[in-house]
């Protein structure tokens, strides 16, 4: 058999929009290429599951068929190598091959894979668990405010537990998260701004559906630090950002919330100001995410005034306006790095402004929850998902300190189980040290 050609004869269809993204034989040819990359680069053997998994299927064809490499590789082989992926995008930052590294070979594993997701689903169908699992926000208007003392009693009894993890296969040790009494937004509508709030402008937050409707208390953290810093806090009517859908392949029901969402925001960003999300995942999907989806300049545009919060306090600390009277430290800080925050590229931003507090020294923990939106919440992946978070866990461990804080409120569950500690996001952890914490949900 002839060996695949690493270097791609066109650019690879990774825009849903593209005709070709749909075109069942030309996946498969990029999955061989890709596949055959990776076989023989093997740098990313610890990052996940489907890369141990990949490897395996093609030593096995090697031995067992005499075939060169990954050029027959099958439906079945695909289907495996992608459902052990759960998109954390750090094969993606480490890899030599990409566009970004101005590669010729133009390798995107995670683009690759939730691909053949989206074109699985389109033949199959969307599974009941990936449709369970895909719309937090829809759950959350339904199950939190004042009916969510209710709800969380089916959320956290151990029986109806294991009844949902057979109805609809979400584990019943992952510790889902609960629904708050007041959400963020009648917490908003009630509150009062500082009086520093809007001498520097106006942004517009998104508050991610766990800000909304799980921890209504990181998106109020959010308004009040903006507020101490001088702006005003808007929330336009907004949904869910739409990566719970890419992660059950619904291509569809992510463009139509993209859509949704690109046109309630775009007015803030037309009049020149910033949204502001306090969620790596819903940032990482509005700035990478929605200009694929839509191929418009509107969501390129709202792309490119998108902002992780801890993101946008670095960038007025670099420009010497972020506002410094603290009023406490924390001492020794474990700040676990998320792979959704370390995927855009922007470093760990919340380390560097919770170094600034006093007497506070921050330890950063670069190492996967294996959480990363819903896979890690499916019972068939809990063990897996819970074996390779044992580096984060030994990391917490070893830091041995008095607080740890995440961006990503998935990956503080995850945390809060396994080292039996409650972390913080670091703009309630900021919130803390401007003494403005009082009045959060």
């Amino acid at each position: 058999m002839t060996r695949i050609n690493p270097k791609p004869a066109r650019r690879p269809a990774n825009d849903p929009n593209d005709a070709r993204f749909w075109d069942e034989r030309d996946l498969e040819g990029e999955l061989r290429r890709v596949f055959e990359v990776c076989h023989s680069c093997r740098m990313c053997v610890n990052f996940c599951g489907s890369f141990p998994d990949l490897f395996a299927r093609v030593d096995r064809d090697i031995e067992k068929r005499g075939a060169h490499g990954a050029e027959i590789l099958d439906a079945g082989d695909f289907t495996s190598v992608t459902d052990l992926c759960w998109q954390c995008k750090m094969c993606y930052i480490e890899c030599p091959y990409t566009a970004d590294q101005g590669h010729e070979w133009l390798i995107d594993v995670p683009r690759l894979l939730m691909r053949e997701k989206a074109v699985r689903a389109k033949r199959v169908g969307i599974s009941m668990q990936d449709r369970a699992l895909g719309e937090p926000g829809r759950l959350g208007r339904m199950m939190a405010g004042p009916q969510a003392p209710l709800t969380n009693i089916v959320q956290t009894n151990r029986l109806l537990r294991k009844v949902n993890e057979k109805a609809l296969g979400i584990s019943s040790e992952f510790p889902v998260p609960t629904f708050a009494p007041k959400t963020f937004e009648s917490w908003l509508a009630k509150h009062e701004p500082l009086e520093t709030a809007g001498k520097a402008g106006t942004v517009a937050i998104f508050a991610t559906c766990l800000g909304d409707y799980n921890f209504p208390r990181i998106a109020a953290a959010t308004v009040r630090v903006l507020e101490k810093n001088g702006y005003r806090v808007e929330r336009p009517q907004q949904e869910c950002c739409g990566m719970p859908n890419l992660d059950g392949g619904d291509i569809d029901a992510a463009k139509a919330k993209a859509r949704f969402n690109v046109e309630k925001l775009l007015p803030y960003v037309d009049a020149g100001n910033p949204v502001i999300v306090c969620g790596p995942t819903c940032s990482y999907t509005m700035k990478k995410e929605w200009p694929e989806l839509l191929g418009t300049p509107e969501a390129k545009r709202v792309a490119e005034h998108t902002f992780e919060i801890m993101e946008w306090l670095e960038r007025m600390r670099r420009d010497k306006t972020l506002v410094r009277d603290f009023a406490k430290g924390f001492g020794k800080v474990a700040y676990h790095a998320a792979c959704h925050l370390r995927a855009q590229k922007i470093g760990t931003p919340g380390a560097r402004i919770l170094g600034l507090l006093p007497d506070t020294e921050v330890d950063v923990i670069e190492k996967c929850s294996a959480v990363d939106g819903t896979w890690g919440m499916k019972a068939q992946y809990y063990e897996m998902g819970r074996r390779y978070a044992q580096k984060l866990v030994r990391g917490i461990e070893d830091a041995e300190a008095k607080l740890v804080v995440t961006d990503c409120p998935l990956s503080a569950l995850r945390i809060e189980k396994e080292n039996e500690v409650r972390p913080l996001h670091p703009v309630e952890a900021l919130a803390v040290g401007y003494g403005i914490e009082e009045g959060l949900p």
